[in-house]
């Protein structure tokens, strides 16, 4: 099994790119964002540790407030650092359970924006940078989450997909021109 790690900066499209994996190429894909959110409605450890860092954190039906604890996350590095130290070592658990399950297929893919912030790159085999300019970039944040220009920048700042760049081992463009099926194609017939 080759485990296959997507990456890139906020709006290049990694969730597109492994939409495409799986729909064209039958990978199976763990999505950590996803995952995660699973998580901090689930595992009962982090859901504690959650509260007790932001007592906001959770609406009375149990449910995350997305912006509570997106705007504690993205005002620092510190503030970033203390949420994945709760979460990460959930995700990796989850994981390695999800990896156990397709230990049989020759790829699967794992897609996490902050591959490296999180050490997440001894998980996987290749890493895949998914690469946009930067206002394609811009453009696609701000319609997808209703954010302002300054608010995206905000959120890129918070990741630096440069050391992911250069520690890929493929990288896709998603420009919205140049076709992604042959790039995913010669990808895995490496």
């Amino acid at each position: 099994m080759v485990r296959l790690g997507i990456t890139g900066g906020i709006g290049s499209g990694k969730s597109y790119v492994s939409r495409l994996l799986y729909e064209n190429f039958h990978i199976p894909v763990y999505n950590c964002d996803i995952q995660a959110r699973v998580i901090t409605l689930t595992d009962v450890e982090v859901i504690e540790a959650l509260t007790q860092l932001l007592p906001d954190v959770y609406d009375e039906d149990g449910d995350i407030r997305r912006d509570v604890l997106a705007d504690y996350l993205f005002a620092s590095a510190e503030n970033a650092q203390r949420i994945n130290s709760i979460i990460h070592p959930a995700v990796r658990k989850d994981l390695h359970r999800w990896y156990s399950m397709y230990a049989s297929e020759p790829f699967v893919a794992m897609e996490s924006a902050i591959l490296f912030e999180s050490h997440f790159e001894d998980e996987v085999d290749k890493v895949v940078f998914v690469d946009a300019p930067l206002e394609v970039r811009i453009s696609r944040v701000k319609e997808r989450d209703g954010l302002t220009h300054e608010q995206v920048l905000s959120r890129m700042a918070q990741q630096s997909p440069d050391e992911a760049r250069q520690h890929a081992d493929y990288i896709v463009m998603n420009d919205g021109q140049s076709p992604l099926i042959p790039q995913l194609d010669k990808l895995l017939n490496f």
